[in-house]
């Protein structure tokens, strides 16, 4: 672990600041890195930068008495008996407070009040399965965030922005943020969409999995953290598109379950085009 100053972020809270401060040191990256949320909630744009990096926070139920070996996070009993603001650093079997970031006036000796592990999504790592390569066999666009999604034999891309006349283009997806990576554009296996009626019995059209595009032959999974084309379009695959309870609901029971760590690609468009039906998908800048 790497101690760094608290960041210099205008607007936020000591809580926000504190816990990028803490990220940047169990990660060691630059604390200027790591996002601070302004307002209330310190989490609020953290979840999603984590998950760039296969990560997430994981409440502790009884972080009182929780015992770790690796680094964790926690927020100390506060003189009010409630949890105080800044979050500071914990390790050790029974733990200790390793590290508060500077400025925050941790309790010394103060009881743990809340707790999160650091965790990777995926019970097991990812192996590659050597498909490096493949096609777009499907291309779709919705305008709103439930509306139909719409079959495309072409489509055009704006760098930072995706598929033209898409709802994450124009900022009207459920889930659209300005300047949250990895809304450009989503993609989904054609094999994930086949597996889920051979193994749950759950049948999908492939533009109703709600992603951009249907690749198939390659490896999805292995792209995240790293460049691919499309076509000549350039992207680079930021995390997981992971299934979610709205997507759930505007498709047949199971989907969820059976989408879980093969629901697709988030990615980002690094340059304007066009991609069509027959595209190569390959790694690559």
């Amino acid at each position: 672990m790497r101690e760094c100053p608290l960041p210099e972020a205008p607007g936020c809270s000591l809580a926000a600041r504190s816990l990028a401060a803490c990220l940047a040191g169990i990660l060691e990256v630059a604390v200027d890195d790591v996002p601070c949320a302004p307002g209330g909630d310190p989490f609020g744009r953290i979840a999603w930068w984590l998950s760039t990096r296969n990560l997430g926070l994981v409440p502790i139920a009884h972080a009182d008495d929780f015992e770790w070996g690796g680094w964790w996070l926690a927020r100390m009993q506060g003189a009010d008996e409630h949890a105080a603001e800044p979050f500071v650093v914990m390790a050790g079997v029974p733990s200790g407070l390793v590290w508060a970031p500077a400025g925050t006036g941790a309790p010394d000796g103060a009881p743990v009040c809340e707790g999160w592990v650091l965790a990777p999504p995926m019970l097991s790592g990812h192996a590659p399965d050597g498909r490096v390569s493949g096609t777009v066999e499907g291309l779709f666009r919705a305008a709103e965030a439930a509306a139909p999604m719409e079959a495309l034999e072409r489509a055009t891309l704006g760098a930072g922005s995706g598929i033209e006349g898409d709802r994450y283009a124009t900022g009207l997806g459920r889930f659209s943020a300005p300047g949250r990576a990895g809304q450009d554009i989503t993609l989904i296996e054609a094999e994930a969409v086949e597996a889920l009626l051979g193994e749950l019995g759950v049948e999908l059209a492939p533009g109703d999995a709600r992603r951009n595009v249907v690749t198939r032959g390659i490896d999805l999974n292995a792209l995240v953290g790293r460049h691919f084309r499309i076509g000549t379009v350039a992207c680079y695959g930021q995390r997981l598109a992971e299934p979610c309870s709205w997507q759930q609901t505007l498709t047949p029971p199971g989907t969820l379950r059976g989408l879980v760590h093969r629901g697709g690609l988030r990615a980002d468009v690094l340059a304007d085009g066009t991609i069509a039906l027959g595209d190569r998908v390959e790694p690559g800048q």
